[in-house]
């Protein structure tokens, strides 16, 4: 089984805008379509909360002709047009699909932030992490969040295997991102958010690119859009995961980034597995 998941940053802009960033998006898109993918997990879609419109879903029929769709958009009391997420699966797949919620503070359980699927082997399932916030103003608020996702999966886990993946908005180690020491407490990087990460791992999951891939460094999945050279200079972070129960990872065959181009932000990720 093949497995992509990406952090679009906005789904709508991506298909139906003419700016040159979109035609990057546009893009990328292309390259995902060729990779026959059974599951495409895409977040930060920023749709409505009516989700996509009739020209998003034939836009992304165009790409992905053989797979269904799955959305969830946030909701009043949430933002409008903010986070969100959205699953493209197999139309031989029969998933069962839930979007649940986990008892997060404040409106977080109403922006559209997990979606669920269930196979006769295992869950799949991503997430969106809520962002810590410019002045780490979301960061109390972020580490209830990470204790209780990291109960959720454990709840999954009890049950079946689980494929977890999505922006987890952490470089959970110094390895992970380009500039350690200058981003001791910037959001995402913060001793708290970290030991989140960690404590969402000793539940019995694996990151598989270190579990493929070791301590290799420069590895990262997302370079910020306010600095023009990020990408060039490699000044990036790793922060998009594949995350596997670990009684399974041994069946993880690929574990990787795929290639945005010029693109800056996030970068689609890639798995394998053998189930």
């Amino acid at each position: 089984m093949k497995l992509i998941s990406w952090n679009i940053d906005s789904l709508n802009a991506a298909l139906t805008s003419d700016s040159s960033r979109a035609l990057l998006s546009r893009a990328v898109l292309e390259t995902l379509a060729q990779e026959k993918a059974d599951i495409i997990a895409i977040q930060e879609t920023k749709l409505s909360s009516k989700g996509p419109t009739k020209k998003h879903v034939e836009l992304l029929e165009s790409y992905f002709p053989d797979h269904a769709i799955t959305w969830r958009s946030s909701v009043e009391p949430a933002r409008k047009g903010y986070a969100g997420t959205l699953f493209l699966y197999h139309n031989t797949l029969n998933p069962t699909i839930t979007f649940p919620e986990i008892d997060a503070p404040s409106t977080m359980d109403s922006e559209g932030r997990i979606i669920t699927l269930e196979l006769d082997q295992c869950f799949i399932t991503q997430v969106y992490t809520p962002n810590a916030g410019d002045g780490l103003k979301r960061l109390d608020e972020r580490q209830i969040w990470d204790k209780k996702y990291a109960d959720y999966l454990a709840s999954l886990d009890a049950q079946k295997p689980v494929l977890a993946t999505g922006d987890y908005n952490v470089a959970h180690k110094e390895i992970d991102l380009a500039n350690p020491s200058s981003n001791r407490r910037s959001p995402g990087f913060t001793d708290e958010e970290r030991t989140g990460f960690t404590n969402l791992l000793d539940k019995g999951f694996t990151d598989t690119y270190r579990y493929l891939h070791g301590d290799v460094t420069g590895a990262y999945t997302w370079w910020a859009q306010r600095s023009k050279t990020s990408k060039i200079n490699n000044t990036g972070w790793r922060i998009d995961y594949w995350l596997v129960s670990n009684r399974i990872k041994d069946k993880v065959r690929v574990s990787d980034m795929i290639s945005s181009g010029e693109r800056q932000d996030h970068t689609p990720i890639v798995m394998e597995i053998d189930l």
